[in-house]
């Protein structure tokens, strides 16, 4: 934890409002855990599973995710997909306060055709 503190300034460590370490976390276990690479894969094994108005839902929890989700569903919108979600449904402020883990929850959904 010192490393990891010691390489961030201190006015960056002050500014920010989640522990300065969360993000280098956030890496090591989106890296070991292959995250990025896996969610493509899993992605495409669910849509094709799905049956005709068959509807998948993803929550992400970071705009990497977010980012493969949403290329996913809108690189299938032409004919396979129709994507429910047209824009981001984020958690109210009321689910924040009530589950601060939330705050970063983005949802996107969508329906086979």
């Amino acid at each position: 934890m010192d490393v990891i503190r010691k390489a961030i300034p201190g006015e960056v460590r002050r500014k920010r409002k989640i522990h300065f370490a969360t993000k280098v976390f956030q890496a090591l276990r989106i890296a070991v855990n292959q995250e990025l690479n896996n969610l493509p894969i899993s992605l495409r094994g669910a849509i094709e599973s799905l049956g005709k108005e068959g509807r998948i839902c993803v929550i992400s929890y970071h705009s990497l995710e977010d980012r493969i989700v949403k290329k996913e569903f809108k690189g299938r919108e032409e004919g396979e997909l129709t994507v429910l979600t047209k824009k981001v449904v984020r958690p109210s402020r009321d689910e924040i306060r009530n589950n601060p883990r939330a705050r970063s929850a983005k949802l996107r959904a969508a329906e086979r055709l």
